[in-house]
């Protein structure tokens, strides 16, 4: 499972009918992503689209404790949707549970403003640039198991702050493993102008 912590796009909270809710961005399309040094990602316009059109349900925690739940769009506590902007995300605050609340209070004075979503990537594409960056574009997510209010996004909102522990090593070898293989492309290029093909 992939994970992404960034600072919440426009997170407020909102009072309506005594009901009260969380509310934002947990993926803006076109944003870029800072994921590794040398490694760029971006969001694909559509990349949920498909998932979310499912009906498959997917859980709000908090900071990814899968003891919190804050939400699920299958009982209608939640919701989910893509508009131009990215995955905007709304959440019902349960005043029975002092967890909800206390995620609530924290969001309301500015103490936590970030988020992360974790998924696996259905499709991306995925090229060098002419300075040597490594880019992928991530164009489909299947499934999107979790979004989550986080604690420590610590950059705005088109970049990364973090990945989860687990899923750190995986980055770094997905990382070497593309260079190797622009150098491998690089050292054939090079033995077909030796031979003059």
């Amino acid at each position: 499972m992939e994970q992404r912590i960034l600072k919440m796009k426009d997170m407020k909270v909102r009072e309506d009918n005594g009901r009260r809710y969380l509310e934002g961005y947990f993926a803006v399309f076109g944003a870029s992503y800072h994921v590794w040094d040398g490694w760029v990602e971006t969001i694909e316009r559509g990349a949920f689209a498909r998932y979310l059109a499912a009906g498959e349900d997917v859980k709000v925690l908090w900071n990814h404790d899968s003891n919190i739940v804050l939400g699920s769009t299958e009982n209608g506590t939640a919701s989910l949707r893509e508009d131009e902007t990215g995955l905007w995300g709304s959440v019902e605050i349960n005043e029975n549970d002092q967890e909800a609340v206390s995620a609530y209070a924290r969001v309301q004075r500015g103490d936590v403003s970030g988020c992360s979503f974790g998924f696996d990537i259905a499709r991306q594409e995925e090229w060098w640039d002419d300075d040597g960056v490594y880019h992928t574009k991530i164009t489909e997510v299947d499934p999107l198991y979790e979004v989550s209010p986080c604690t420590f996004p610590a950059y705005s909102a088109t970049s990364i702050s973090a990945r989860a522990k687990e899923s750190l090593e995986e980055a770094r070898e997905k990382f070497e493993a593309a260079q190797e293989k622009k150098r491998e492309k690089w050292r054939e290029d090079m033995r077909k102008r030796l031979k003059g093909e």
